[in-house]
């Protein structure tokens, strides 16, 4: 039987997906990269909404924390990288791109990884409050990282200084 929870994961990623394909894509070569990038990475500086996962007001009792740590601790990691990358880029210091790249390499491993362990630890009837992460809140965070890793391998060049 398919969880609700994966029916919303699956249709919120593939909406975020289409919205992405219809309206951004197709726009990406007149901007520079850095003015995608940069909203990106102020969207997954929240991700300190993770330690959500932590919160017994937010979450049911039962809920794994083999679950709640890996997926509360990534994410809060995520927004300090995607605070860092943030920083270099608006301040216009060497590694932008390297830091850029660690933040998205981490953040999607990250996601990746609560998905397994969420769908590993029977999560779902657990979720409380905090269901609308992974219902909501993940695919939109899939494809803005899908979206980083499309501009850092085509769409980044070097002599790209400007922001906007």
């Amino acid at each position: 039987m398919v969880s609700i929870l994966t029916v919303n994961l699956v249709l919120s990623t593939f909406l975020f997906w289409l919205i992405a394909r219809i309206y951004l894509m197709p726009r990406l070569s007149p901007i520079t990269a850095k003015a995608i990038v940069v909203p990106i990475l102020l969207l997954h500086m929240s991700r300190h909404l993770g330690l959500m996962f932590l919160s017994p007001g937010a979450t049911y009792p039962g809920l794994s924390q083999q679950f709640t740590y890996p997926a509360a601790l990534g994410d809060f990691i995520a927004a300090v990288l995607a605070a860092i990358s943030l920083l270099l880029i608006l301040k216009r210091l060497p590694g932008q791109r390297g830091m850029v790249w660690i933040f998205s390499l981490w953040g999607a491993a990250d996601l990746a990884v609560a998905i397994t362990l969420a769908t590993a630890y029977n999560a779902e009837p657990f979720m409380g409050a905090a269901y609308w992460i992974p219902a909501f809140w993940v695919p939109a965070l899939l494809v803005t990282h899908y979206i980083a890793f499309v501009i850092l391998v085509k769409h980044w060049r070097p002599e790209q200084g400007a922001i906007v």
